[in-house]
């Protein structure tokens, strides 16, 4: 091991006598490192620097939340000079990479170096600067490649930024559109003495396809509406309120409810370029007789129930969706209402909400809940309807617009 450091120092001072060099090493502690172990460590105050018999040790520094490598000692290289030099803290750790001797010289012994043997004052400072551009040039490129990451992390924050900024136009817009769609539907309803009337829309989006409308035609007709535009987007928004106003236009000009529908299928044949169409339920009823006059469109059957009896029933008509396809099969048929008798008009949301367990709510709850609560007002049974479909939902997303009206018969006109 002595000759290994007599050698060591050989390769580093050739300059150095052979007895000088014996001085040293005799002077110099020969120090073994198991790989891994940490021979210097950086910020620490410590006066000794250490030449490389054998083995490798890697300089490393600490820069930011990552280790940076510096340089690779090997055999006949030195490394802590800095140390005996000036009076610091260690700039940088070093550590064996594998089992490795290195000879340690502290501070009293290099200063007898450098008193009698000025050889070595101009080898280290030549190994001095060696060592400063390497780690000069290693935290150059470390701060090139940390300002490449930079410019890259900015430009990512930018687009990232723009994309958020977006994002959040078009949630306002969405937001004014939903507000603009609900203000479509009646905020109250028309004073129709005998009627008792209640409604209700909860879209699945900001905006939805679903509309619901009670229009006055004359003073002994009104006309009972719920639609549902196919589709959930904003186009479907659109075709909804293009929808709705060709009924508040055409309706009145036609006491057939079939008549009003093959209007409103013709105009918006003749407006429409989209794939979208709607399905219809509309009824006119008799404010006088009672009498409703109904044509479904494609749309779910509506119950009517009499709590006189405590039965229900669905109103059945064939018929299919408006807006799409030429010559559209529209049956008209009649009912007989009375006293105290409830329809209620909705939306498949309603009936194919779903549960936690992907269940259904279906027609026959829908069913059993008008029965249950049929004897109530309509704005009771509307709201507890409601409660009774987002209770089955519970935390489960919403997929479909839920809509629903409901006219209670308190009395006939006569």
């Amino acid at each position: 091991m002595w000759g290994q450091a007599v050698e060591a120092l050989y390769d580093l001072f050739p300059n150095l006598s052979p007895e000088a060099l014996v001085d040293v090493a005799d002077l110099a502690r020969v120090r073994s490192f198991e790989e891994g172990q940490i021979i210097i460590q950086e910020g620490r105050l410590e006066h000794t620097f250490y030449i490389v018999l054998n083995g490798r040790a890697e300089v490393v520094k600490q820069m930011g939340d990552r280790e940076q490598s510096l340089a690779l000692k090997t055999p006949g290289q030195f490394f802590g000079e800095m140390a005996l030099i000036e009076d610091v803290s260690r700039s940088a750790t070093v550590r064996a990479l594998e089992p490795c001797l290195a000879l340690e010289i502290d501070k009293h012994v290099f200063g007898q170096l450098l008193k009698h043997q000025p050889s070595v004052a101009l080898t280290l400072m030549r190994q001095l600067s060696v060592n400063l551009r390497k780690t000069d040039q290693a935290i150059i490129e470390h701060l090139r490649q940390k300002n490449e990451e930079l410019a890259l992390a900015y430009e990512e924050l930018r687009a990232a930024q723009a994309q958020l900024i977006e994002k959040e136009r078009l949630e306002r817009e969405l937001e004014i559109a939903g507000e603009v769609q609900q203000s479509f539907l009646p905020a109250e309803f028309p004073n129709i003495p005998g009627l008792c009337l209640a409604g209700h829309n909860r879209p699945a989006r900001e905006v939805g396809g679903d509309f619901y409308d009670v229009i006055v035609l004359d003073d002994d007709h009104i006309g009972l509406l719920t639609a549902d535009v196919s589709d959930k987007s904003v186009h479907a928004a659109i075709f909804m309120a293009v929808t709705r106003a060709l009924f508040v236009a055409q309706a009145r000009d036609f006491v057939s409810p079939r008549q009003t529908l093959l209007d409103i299928h013709r105009l918006l044949i003749k407006v429409s370029t989209s794939e979208m169409f709607v399905t219809v339920f509309y009824g006119v009823l008799n404010l006088c007789t009672l009498e409703m006059r109904f044509v479904r469109a494609g749309h779910d059957r509506p119950i009517l129930y009499h709590p006189s009896s405590g039965k229900l029933e669905l109103l059945e008509a064939n018929g299919r969706f408006l807006g799409l396809l030429d010559g559209p099969t529209l049956e008209e048929r009649t009912v007989q209402l009375a006293t105290g008798d409830l329809l209620v008009l909705y939306s498949d949301g309603m009936t194919d909400a779903r549960s936690a367990q992907s269940e259904p709510f279906g027609l026959a709850r829908l069913q059993e809940t008008v029965q249950r609560h049929g004897r109530g007002t309509a704005q009771q049974v509307c709201d507890a309807l409601f409660a009774t479909v987002l209770a089955h939902q519970g935390d489960t997303e919403q997929f479909d617009d839920m809509t629903l009206l409901v006219a209670q018969v308190v009395q006939s006109k006569r």
